[in-house]
């Protein structure tokens, strides 16, 4: 594929993307108290991603395929750019052990692949795209811009996948457990939910009848925020779980490794609809917790949390930004102080720490250093605990001017870094050793 397709073909990504952006940001903001009336609204996904009543035995196993048109496709004389997509069902286990649907998309790209070896394969992790199964990753691909009601989802994550295309790596993207697939809520920020459906998704891509990639073929992982968490978690659990998707490089994006300080951060923030995130997706991996959501939510953070449920990250930031938590509790105690008064959810957040285990292969961890939504600090200290267990590390520090909104803090270092991080991680794939620096850490205990 000649450079200039490629720019081209890259120019019409992000202008797209940029244009949903501003467009999302034109839109009317719902009621400060972020009691949505169309609470009750019926949110529909095509049949497709409604799973069958049994699911097959084996981990990434393909339950279904289709054809996905992509919305952003351009003719040549080699195949449409940047590839051809196709919808995917498969199966992974999700953290209390029991079978789960995870939807996706392969692309095979037009371009060819210029490095060394067979052409590579990259799970693309996505970022925060909130809890509506209308917010998938997949239908971003086909919707990149979705306003429909209520609903704002920006599919930004096309942007790293036409990246990774242009330069001929094949890229499958997951939607994670419960986000896409209808039969349960997204698990938001579960580390093993998340490090399995990444994982799971290589393993089905490599399944895909007609697709390039095999089990010869280099893998990466790339993902950040939300994205960033998932493929640190699969880098960690990749022994354990999946000895046969060997990992040749990875890359961490801004990821939340310690979740209490972050929802401490975004709490009252732009994003703090995704507090009801977390706490839903808790509730739904750990039912044991919902005495203690009884016992602490008020009535309004019940309903926020049932509408928030529904919603993707353009729409929540409109109905509950810069709101707080102290409004959801029965005593007016935030969310932060109640987890630290309860040894339980203490007990959950300390399960859900990345760090605990050295990460698989070599790893870019990079992240702003006036991030104050997904802290810097808790990033960073990820990257100290893997030095300190003998992991390849390169940390980046992204630095940017410190502005005034949080949720620009951590976006600005996704699109600064992104071309340098999928240059780190092509080189991994075509076979470069990666030196890392966890010289410049501070490694001792």
């Amino acid at each position: 594929m000649p450079a200039r397709s490629r720019t081209r073909l890259l120019a019409v990504a992000v202008t797209t993307a940029t244009a949903a952006c501003l467009a999302a940001q034109a839109l009317p903001a719902h009621a400060a108290d972020g009691t949505a009336q169309d609470a009750a609204r019926a949110v529909t996904v095509p049949a497709f991603y409604t799973p069958p009543a049994t699911l097959p035995d084996a981990d990434g196993a393909l339950v279904r395929t289709e054809p996905l048109p992509l919305a952003l496709s351009l003719p040549s004389l080699n195949g449409p750019l940047p590839g051809r997509a196709t919808r995917l069902m498969y199966k992974s286990t999700d953290s209390g052990g029991g079978p789960v649907a995870v939807t996706g998309a392969y692309i095979e790209p037009t371009a060819a692949w210029t490095g060394s070896g067979p052409r590579p394969l990259v799970a693309v992790a996505p970022g925060t795209m909130g809890q509506g199964d209308q917010c998938a990753a997949s239908l971003g691909l086909q919707h990149p811009l979705n306003i429909d009601g209520d609903t704002v989802s920006v599919g930004y994550e096309d942007i790293a996948v036409y990246r990774l295309l242009a330069k001929g790596v094949a890229v499958v993207v997951t939607d994670y457990a419960g986000l896409g697939a209808t039969d349960r809520l997204h698990t938001y920020v579960n580390r093993v939910d998340e490090g399995h459906a990444v994982l799971d998704a290589v393993r089905a891509a490599r399944a895909l009848p007609g697709a390039s990639v095999t089990a010869s073929s280099p893998v990466g992982l790339f993902g950040y925020s939300q994205g960033g968490g998932a493929t640190a978690s699969a880098a960690e659990l990749q022994p354990s779980y999946a000895p046969d998707v060997r990992l040749s490089g990875t890359y961490v994006g801004a990821p939340p490794a310690e979740l209490t300080e972050v929802t401490a951060a975004i709490d009252g923030s732009e994003l703090a609809g995704a507090l009801g995130w977390s706490l839903n997706g808790f509730l739904q991996s750990e039912p044991e917790l919902r005495p203690l959501a009884e016992k602490h939510i008020n009535a309004r953070g019940r309903a926020a949390l049932d509408d928030l449920a529904t919603r993707c990250v353009g729409d929540a930031i409109f109905a509950y930004g810069y709101q707080r938590s102290t409004a959801w509790t029965n005593d007016g105690r935030s969310i932060s102080d109640i987890i630290r008064s309860e040894p339980l959810l203490k007990d959950f957040l300390a399960e859900q720490r990345i760090g605990k285990l050295k990460p698989t292969g070599p790893v870019r961890l990079a992240t702003g250093v006036n991030d104050n939504l997904v802290p810097h600090g808790q990033a960073r200290q990820l990257a100290v605990d893997w030095c300190r267990k003998g992991g390849s590390v390169t940390y980046k520090p992204v630095i940017l001017p410190n502005v005034v909104s949080p949720l620009l803090n951590h976006f600005a270092p996704l699109l600064t870094d992104q071309g340098e991080a999928v240059d780190w991680l092509t080189d991994r794939l075509s076979g470069r050793s990666a030196s890392g620096n966890c010289w410049s850490m501070p490694i001792q205990p």
